[in-house]
């Protein structure tokens, strides 16, 4: 399909278009989820267990004691390495050289005292309290550990966006060159590939992905390449069956005839032509490595704490759904459910849009 065609149609397809745009826009929140989450430390991974479980909206005065006199360095890529305490606080008086506090929620109701001199040389209260004491708000409220829940996903979205990426790529390098070199050398060849295929597809795929991981180890990393390895069947059944109908076509064979090797033939003259089904069975197993991952976190063996991911933080709050705060289970759910959906409509919006009997 001409490639203005293809613009043409796709522009005109608005599911298609709103697909696109969501999973684009989550994708820049993932690739800037430091800078936009309300808690830049490192995973948002700051606890304050006495606002724990916080409804949306809440809001506490807090105070920052410094605790290195190293200067907190931020990175784009992995936060903020948080070297300060931050303590919620609900009461607060001061004296000529230091000051009272009250802890949030403290049942044994009697205040700390800490020295200006902890203030880095600030001496004054204007000038400490302009810089340590300021209000934060949880505009989703906060989880069990009194994290900030919308900084827990927004980061989060980062496993979700990459496990994909990451999973598509290794199962189209194993299944684009097993479907290849099966459909188009034939023989034993195939029947050693097919095979294997069958094996792999005999077994349940969330049983192999657990053993997968278990073998590899628990981590971020692990999770990523066990999906990929259980996702490759499925395209190299799709190019095996691709490789070995292309072949038959005429000009095919007038190639082989002319002498162009078989490297030639298959590269240039046949995997073009099944560029447009495996982009559609990409987007599907786009969604598939996305809810596997949420899965297996949900089972305590995907990305490990502290590092959030959204199947995780369903694990850690689903008895929240009969505890009276269901939002703190719902939310990441919601956002697993709105990304499958809209990787599952973009891989049927591109199936009708590459159909060139349409």
């Amino acid at each position: 399909m001409e490639l203005k065609r293809f613009l043409k149609r796709f522009k005109s397809d608005v599911w298609a278009l709103g697909s696109t745009l969501f999973i684009l826009l989550i994708a820049l929140v993932a690739l800037f989820a430091y800078v936009l989450a309300p808690d830049n430390t490192q995973f948002a991974n700051q606890m304050h267990l006495s606002i724990h479980s916080k409804p949306p909206g809440f809001s506490c005065q807090m105070l920052l004691i410094p605790r290195s006199s190293e200067n907190e360095e931020t990175s784009f890529l992995s936060g903020r390495l948080n070297t300060n305490e931050e303590i919620p606080i609900s009461e607060i008086r001061w004296s000529a050289s230091s000051l009272e506090f009250k802890r949030y929620g403290n049942a044994t109701d009697y205040f700390e005292t800490i020295s200006f001199d902890q203030f880095e040389g600030l001496s004054t209260q204007q000038e400490i309290a302009s810089q340590y004491l300021y209000t934060k708000r949880f505009l989703l409220g906060t989880d069990k550990y009194g994290r900030d829940l919308l900084s827990r996903l927004l980061v989060g979205s980062r496993i979700s966006i990459s496990i994909g990426f990451v999973a598509v790529f290794i199962s189209l390098t194993i299944g684009v060159f097993l479907g290849a070199v099966a459909g188009y050398l034939g023989g034993w060849v195939d029947r050693l590939i097919l095979w294997l295929i069958n094996v792999v597809w005999s077994v349940p795929t969330l049983l192999m992905v657990i053993a997968i991981t278990l073998a590899l180890g628990r981590g971020y990393w692990q999770v990523f390449v066990a999906v990929g390895l259980t996702m490759w069947v499925d395209v190299a059944r799709l190019v095996r069956g691709q490789v070995k109908s292309i072949k038959e076509a005429l000009y095919i064979q007038a190639g082989t005839v002319l002498g162009f090797s078989k490297t030639r033939i298959l590269i240039k003259h046949i995997l073009p032509l099944v560029v447009a089904p495996l982009i559609v069975i990409s987007a599907a197993n786009f969604a598939s490595a996305i809810l596997m991952e949420s899965g297996l976190s949900f089972l305590g063996i995907g990305a490990q704490p502290p590092m959030p991911s959204w199947g995780g933080m369903v694990k850690d709050h689903f008895r929240y759904l009969l505890l009276g705060k269901p939002y703190l289970a719902i939310l990441p759910g919601l956002a697993i459910m709105t990304l499958v959906l809209a990787f599952m409509t973009l891989g049927n919006s591109l199936r009708d849009i590459l159909d060139v009997k349409n």
